[in-house]
């Protein structure tokens, strides 16, 4: 390129940039479907056990470092009446609604926090050939308010590691709301179903036909 006309199209780039400003990054990459059309499009895929373990996936953390960790942090958003805070990120005074079995708590202790689909179960439907990074930040996902719920403990504990093939919340007006978060969940991490979880996943989707599955997907 001729010397005058490279300066001039430098000259033009500059006015461009100074114009529009710095480039900005691309809108994360999101999904947007019916509850129906969601679960019919999840994989299936034999779910594998071996080598888990809770320690695979680093939590509670302090991202931001804050005092406050991941589980804290719900505790504090998710709060019906926000909790007072002192030292090392204390929680008092605040009451929470356990959606699963329709209960309201005042004491922290009475209340866990759910990984909405558990770590377990996403070892089995993917997160096993996941690097220990990414298994932390599945862990700790503050990017999405359906990932960790604030629900009662022992409803949490009667869960445990299971899929919606076995376990469904008590309270039976909780169940459209649980189902499409899990589903959302799933698709968030791009996670796998096993046969009898998509079976279950799509007689509820058929029972709930107006919810739809919105979700911005984890990098």
């Amino acid at each position: 390129m001729p010397r005058t006309l490279r300066a001039t199209a430098i000259s033009l780039a500059a006015i461009v940039a100074a114009t529009l400003g710095p480039a900005q990054p691309a809108p994360a990459a999101g999904y947007s479907a019916s509850l129906t059309t969601a679960v019919a499009g999840l994989s299936v895929a034999t779910e594998v056990r071996t080598g888990y373990s809770r320690d695979l996936f680093p939590h509670w953390i302090d991202a931001d470092g804050d005092g406050c960790n991941t589980r804290n942090e719900v505790l504090y958003t998710e709060a019906t009446t926000k909790p007072t805070i002192s030292g090392t990120c204390t929680l008092s005074g605040g009451r929470w609604y356990s959606y699963y079995d329709n209960s309201t708590w005042t004491a922290t202790g009475d209340v866990d926090i759910d990984h909405m689909v558990p770590l377990a179960e996403a070892w089995d439907s993917g997160a096993r050939n996941w690097s220990t990074s990414r298994r932390q930040a599945y862990a700790n996902d503050l990017g999405d308010a359906r990932a960790l719920a604030a629900v009662t403990d022992n409803v949490n504990q009667s869960k445990g590691d299971q899929d919606p093939a076995t376990w469904l919340p008590p309270y039976a007006s909780a169940r459209c709301r649980y189902v499409r978060e899990w589903v959302a969940v799933k698709i968030r991490w791009r996670l796998t179903v096993d046969s009898a979880e998509k079976s279950a996943l799509t007689s509820w989707a058929n029972n709930c036909p107006t919810a739809t599955v919105s979700v911005t997907y984890a990098y």
